[in-house]
């Protein structure tokens, strides 16, 4: 009796450490990660090897059997190099660890992670080549590695990823030809291949692609003619410019301002025409003068950021859009390309030079005297709100009588849209994708309220103000603008912000905001 109670015992301590080990291998897998990496700042004090699963750890998401499908670790400060153990991540859906000093190889053993949907490690140090196995990740629809040292040839094997909605390998040292494969992409929109040393003829294939909307192949060493058909006739010389393509097309015009239409008629009626604008000049010519004389005095208040300089995007700083810019890329304020009108103004949809579609937020035409630095350095504060969660701030244009902040556009709308326009002849959002929109914007908010300085409140959430990316993640928009209007009206700072039915009582009641506010809402 007691040989059995003693091999019962050991059974059961063997089973114990079976199950300990398997359910604890991912957390090892962190933890190697961890200890290959150098954390200044302390993001990864709270991954514990000695607990059982790493769902407890901040920055580390499960699903409800207790595996890790997320990886949030962008601009986070870290140094080192990646392990293959992170490999052994075979529910990863998203690992984000963008924006740090990561160095080293991409490990080959990324390509293990078959449910993985986004990759972005852009934004680093990272050397070596793409691996090849990244080609196996059926799921995957958003790979994200520019801003790196990453050298050779771009793998063939990335013309399997048949779900693959945006790639951007831009800003590397890449080599060789563009495979031809990238053309049995069908679902690609964006594809960002600019400033490599890529070589050869742009591929045909890439023709085929009916959901490519955003271009750029620019600097580089591409040579021969530029594709006519498919979507290439809708992108400007900018997304091929600095190669030694031919045919490449004129520069868009710019913008027109509105005028009179043309007088027609007969000789009589143009003499008439040319006598009454030559008696017009005469009676003009001295203000016209002093308005010459005027705007010859240095005006150092406000300038222009020619279009070229878009480094300073993926250097993760702030651009600043000239108004001739947006006025191009929206078609001078077209009505046409108004996507949406609130307290704040219109959201216009534009199309950058570069190619890359935008929405730009133009702001009422009510200023306040000295609001300038004001809605400056706000804008920087809310630039540096940076989570996968928040629509990120691509850059601003501020003149004497214009102020507009630049945006990513979200393809796939709002939470709002989704949910009550939704066309007939698409399915509802499943449940899964619309849990995951409820829990990407409580990170976004959860940022803004605990990892800012000072924090924001939002003070309007709602449906309509939660945009959808390619991969219907979700992103709050429009955090931060309640201080903006605030500078705009110094007379009513403290007045409640929101929309009726989303407001907070007690917000309502005391004028004063806080967490809870956006929480309610």
């Amino acid at each position: 009796m007691e040989r059995f109670i003693s091999v019962c015992s050991w059974l059961i301590l063997v089973l114990y450490l079976v199950f300990r080990v398997a359910g604890n291998a991912e957390g090892d897998a962190l933890n190697a990660l961890k200890a290959n990496l150098i954390d200044p700042n302390n993001v990864l004090q709270s991954w514990d090897s000695t607990l059982v699963n790493p769902c407890t750890w901040f920055h580390v998401t499960c699903n409800s059997e207790k595996s890790v499908t997320r990886v949030d670790l962008g601009n986070a400060g870290l140094s080192g190099q990646l392990v293959p153990q992170i490999g052994q991540l075979m529910n990863l859906q998203y690992l984000g660890l963008y924006g740090n000093n990561i160095s080293g190889i991409i490990p080959e053993e990324l390509g293990n992670l078959i449910n993985s949907v986004s990759l972005d490690l852009s934004l680093n140090a990272l050397t070596g080549n793409i691996p090849t196995t990244l080609g196996k990740l059926p799921k995957l629809r958003i790979l994200r590695l520019y801003n790196n040292n990453i050298s050779g040839i771009t793998p063939e094997e990335l013309g399997n990823l048949i779900n693959l909605v945006s790639l951007d390998l831009s800003w590397n040292a890449l080599t060789g030809n563009i495979p031809t494969t990238l053309g049995k992409l069908p679902k690609l929109h964006t594809l960002r291949l600019n400033n490599n040393k890529l070589s050869g003829q742009i591929p045909r294939s890439l023709t085929t692609l009916k959901s490519l909307q955003v271009l750029d192949l620019s600097n580089n060493q591409l040579v021969g003619d530029i594709p006519v058909n498919g979507s290439f006739p809708v992108f400007t010389p900018f997304s091929f410019a600095n190669n030694r393509l031919n045919n490449l097309l004129p520069a868009p015009p710019p913008p027109i301002s509105p005028t009179a239409p043309t007088p027609s008629g007969n000789s009589a009626t143009g003499a008439i025409a040319g006598v009454a604008a030559g008696a017009t000049l005469l009676f003009a010519a001295p203000a016209i003068l002093l308005a010459w004389r005027h705007r010859r005095k240095p005006q150092d208040h406000f300038f222009n950021v020619p279009a070229e300089e878009v480094l300073e995007v993926h250097l993760g700083k702030l651009q600043r859009f000239s108004l001739s810019e947006l006025q191009v890329a929206t078609d001078n304020f077209s009505n046409k390309n108004i996507l949406g009108r609130g307290g704040f103004g219109e959201v216009y949809k534009g199309r950058l030079a570069d190619g890359s579609l935008v929405a730009a937020k133009r702001f009422k035409d009510d200023r306040t005297p000295g609001g300038e630095l004001q809605f400056q350095k706000e804008v920087e504060m809310i630039s540096m709100a940076v989570h996968r969660n928040l629509l990120r701030l691509r850059g601003f244009c501020m003149t004497p009588t214009e102020w507009l902040l630049v945006y990513p556009f979200m393809v796939n709308g709002s939470v709002e849209s989704c949910l009550r326009g939704r066309p007939e002849s698409q399915s509802p959002l499943d449940w899964a994708i619309r849990k995951r929109i409820a829990v990407g914007a409580a990170r976004g908010l959860a940022y803004l309220h605990d990892h800012c300085d000072p924090k924001i409140i939002h003070c309007d959430v709602k449906a309509a103000k939660i945009l959808l990316d390619e991969e219907f993640e979700a992103v709050v928009r429009d955090f931060g603008l309640a201080k903006l209007m605030d500078y705009k009206d110094t007379h009513v700072t403290t007045a409640v912000r929101g929309t009726i039915g989303h407001i907070a009582p007690e917000y309502l009641s005391t004028g004063k905001s806080s967490e809870k506010t956006d929480v309610f809402g």
